[in-house]
């Protein structure tokens, strides 16, 4: 599994059902009622994918551990999947937050270094244009 493509549908359904521990049955309503998304190959048949055995596993867990019924099920996935989505938007924007603070800090040292070397300290206005100017 390692370095493979984990969205990549490989299983037919036996082998998938058999990796969740259920009938194919219980994979042909899963994605009728929107659950799963299986792969289709040319041919109309169902390849699952690795993460589609995760997701099988995780609504497994949620129907007999934690006792919820399948528009349950749904809802949960549901959020999972907002959660997921949304920290990775968050970490998008703490790299972006991190690359403009080392570019502020290289311009204040960049106005330090251009402020020793000349005679007269800009004028606040100028140092205002000048970080406008980004």
């Amino acid at each position: 599994m390692e370095g493979q493509d984990p969205e990549r549908g490989l299983y037919i359904i036996s082998v998938a059902a058999s990796l969740g521990e259920v009938h194919p049955q219980t994979l042909r309503l899963y994605e009728r009622k929107g659950l799963l998304r299986p792969q289709r190959t040319a041919k109309n048949r169902r390849r699952y994918s690795d993460s589609d055995i995760v997701r099988l596993r995780r609504i497994q867990e949620l129907t007999q551990c934690e006792g919820l019924n399948l528009c349950g099920v749904r809802k949960v996935l549901a959020m999972e999947d907002e959660i997921a989505s949304l920290r990775d938007k968050v970490s998008g924007l703490e790299m972006e937050v991190a690359e403009m603070h080392e570019r502020m800090l290289e311009d204040m040292r960049e106005l330090k270094r251009r402020v020793a070397l000349s005679k007269k300290p800009p004028s606040p206005m100028a140092v205002i244009r000048r970080l406008n100017q980004r």
